[in-house]
C-alpha cells in the first residue's frame, strides 16, 4: 500500500492547514483591487505548492455546514477547488464533519473554538492562538486515527 501523506484543511478566509512536517494558516482575504476569484487562485497555487512539496496523496477538509449564507457559500466555493484540484491530480479526498472533529477532540460535538485550540494544545502541543490552524491539526489527527495510521 502507498505511504498516505495528508494535507488536512479547515477552509476559509484564514484556511488552516497541516501536513505530516508542517502546519500554519494562510491568508486568502481578498485585497483592495482584486475580484474575488483571487482568493480562489491563491488557494489552487498553495494546494499545489504543498502537495508538490509533500507528496500529498490524501486531502481531507472540513464538511460545509452552518447558518451563515455567505460562509457557506465561501466554504462551498472553496470545497470545488479542492475536490477539482484533486480530480486532476490524482488525489484522494474526504470530508469530515466538525462534529465528528469536535467529538474526537474534545468528547463533546458542540465545543466551541476556544476548547478547540485547547484541545490542540493539550494533544499535540500547539502553541498558537487561530482556531482554524488548530481545527486543521486535529482534522489531521482525527484522519490518522480514523484510517488507523
Amino acid at each position: 500500500m502507498t505511504k498516505l501523506n495528508i494535507l488536512a484543511i479547515d477552509q476559509a478566509s484564514n484556511c488552516g492547514w497541516k501536513t505530516k512536517n508542517a502546519h500554519g494558516v494562510w491568508d486568502f482575504t481578498t485585497k483592495k483591487d482584486e475580484s474575488s476569484g483571487m482568493k480562489m487562485l491563491r488557494f489552487r497555487a498553495k494546494l499545489r505548492e504543498v502537495c508538490n512539496i509533500e507528496e500529498i496523496n490524501l486531502i481531507v477538509y472540513e464538511r460545509v455546514a452552518g447558518q451563515h449564507k455567505n460562509s457557506i457559500i465561501h466554504a462551498s466555493k472553496m470545497v470545488a477547488i479542492i475536490e477539482t484540484f484533486c480530480e486532476e491530480n490524482n488525489i484522494e479526498y474526504k470530508a469530515v464533519s466538525a462534529t465528528e472533529v469536535k467529538k474526537f477532540a474534545t468528547g463533546k460535538g458542540n465545543a466551541n473554538k476556544e476548547r478547540m485550540i485547547e484541545a490542540a494544545r493539550e494533544k499535540y502541543g500547539y502553541e498558537g492562538n487561530n482556531d482554524n490552524e488548530a481545527d486543521a491539526i486535529l482534522i489531521y489527527h482525527h484522519t490518522l486515527e480514523d484510517l488507523n495510521l
